[in-house]
């Protein structure tokens, strides 16, 4: 994306891979069988967080082997500019934790956090496009090819199942 749609906010980068790393922790985490659902919340919720420490120490490294000074700005805004990947996480750990009240069972709490962690995959990677100042048929392109993308953890979780 363009630096002027980093500076606006429009930075969708950590949202999508924080996205489909949610939805690969609800493939790895259902083929390993029956669980509480707690534990998929920790998973999904510590996994994002790990990650988005990563990212933000990857971050600074770079700025540092660059020459330029890491202060107390440079590590706030690292974290801020990859917090997308833990939120990425919140939808489906939220899908998760709410299935009891909407009487799903365990297996129906994986499929539900797989479909809101991949929706949440193809809606950041769809609006990214968009933003990017892609054309209408580019934007729809990127959704779709995503789509399929997703489409293909869903094989793998069924495949790895069986």
């Amino acid at each position: 994306m363009p630096p002027s749609d980093a500076a606006e906010g429009h930075e969708y980068t950590g949202a999508v891979y924080g996205s489909l790393l949610a939805a690969s922790v609800v493939v790895g985490a259902g083929s390993l069988g029956s669980f509480p659902r707690l534990q998929l919340v920790l998973l999904l919720l510590c996994t994002g967080m790990v990650s988005w420490a990563t990212h933000v120490y990857a971050r600074l490294f770079l700025e540092r082997i660059k020459g330029a000074p890491v202060g107390r700005k440079a590590i706030r805004g690292a974290c801020a500019a990859e917090w997308p990947i833990i939120m990425a996480a919140v939808p489906p750990a939220v899908a998760v934790a709410v299935t009891p009240l909407l009487g799903i069972g365990p297996r129906g709490a994986l499929w539900l956090a797989l479909g809101v962690a991949l929706a949440g995959y193809v809606g950041w990677s769809t609006l990214a496009a968009h933003h990017a100042g892609a054309t209408r048929r580019a934007v729809v392109s990127a959704g779709a090819v995503n789509l399929l993308l997703g489409l293909v953890v869903v094989l793998f979780k069924v495949a790895i199942k069986h």
